[in-house]
């Protein structure tokens, strides 16, 4: 599980369901559900460092319509904006001083989101991620720093069903690094499963855009003769709440040591 996969939704760099359905675009469709649950509180312990965990809070606020209009992680807050047709626009970024630190834009096809493009007051600093779609769902995101795109970190995803069961990364630079994860899950339905489709799609990752939780996890690193080796897996504990939603996630790797933690806090509307 990327431990970083939320912070998304706020981080100063932007990008880091019946199973009995036909439709091939319900892996990215909101579901339909009276009342809906939605994800309020997600608090996560990083275990970098064992003896000094690191923890992080977000916290999610939602409008009458179950939109999703404020964010806040670590004193930092981001506002959301939407069209008539409650798809997101806009979303302003903020510094812990409250003043703006860079607002993105979201670009549409019809339904599909094509891009999500991070302005900065310095256009050195501007960022685009591109999306491609296989059967309706997210095949590749393609992370551009420079205004021609030179070098850009470039994710691919391999689905079984309704989950990503590979994900692969190359991130752009003068030292390209690869890196592959396998995943395989439960059946049981994730904490963004209410979330609205266009921002799982931005958020990226195998968790945001799956139905389901990891049970374990698989990563590999390319090496310099190109050939995939396994430098780590994850096994993780999920509880669940009444709703059958996640409650609490830890990782840990195969000598039992805790590799990251998630809390998660709902409200029904």
């Amino acid at each position: 599980m990327k431990k970083y996969f939320f912070l998304g939704l706020v981080s100063s760099v932007v990008f880091l369901n019946s199973c009995n359905s036909t439709d091939e675009n319900e892996m990215i469709i909101d579901p339909i559900a009276e009342p809906k649950i939605l994800l309020s509180k997600v608090t996560t312990v990083y275990y970098d460092n064992p003896s000094n965990p690191e923890t992080t809070v977000s916290t999610l606020q939602y409008n009458n319509q179950g939109q999703l209009i404020k964010t806040t992680t670590a004193g930092r807050n981001s506002t959301n904006e939407y069209d008539s047709s409650g798809k997101p626009v806009k979303t302003n970024y903020y510094k812990t001083d409250g003043t703006l630190e860079y607002y993105s834009l979201y670009t549409y096809s019809g339904d599909q989101l094509q891009n999500v493009k991070a302005i900065y007051s310095n256009p050195d600093f501007n960022r685009t991620i591109n999306y491609t779609y296989n059967n309706g769902k997210v095949a590749t995101s393609t992370l551009c720093q420079t205004a021609d795109c030179s070098n850009p970190s470039v994710s691919n995803y391999t689905y079984n069903g309704d989950n990503i069961t590979l994900e692969t990364s190359e991130m752009g630079g003068t030292i390209p690094i690869s890196t592959k994860h396998e995943y395989l899950y439960d059946n049981q339905l994730n904490p963004f499963t209410f979330t609205n489709k266009y921002f799982r799609i931005m958020m990226g990752g195998a968790y945001a855009l799956s139905k389901n939780n990891y049970a374990s996890e698989r990563i590999s690193f390319k090496d310099n003769a190109g050939n995939w080796v396994q430098n780590q897996q994850v096994i993780y504990d999920i509880q669940y709440n009444s709703a059958q939603l996640p409650s609490q996630v830890i990782g840990k790797d195969t000598n039992g040591n805790n590799y990251v933690k998630y809390n998660y806090e709902y409200i029904a509307q």
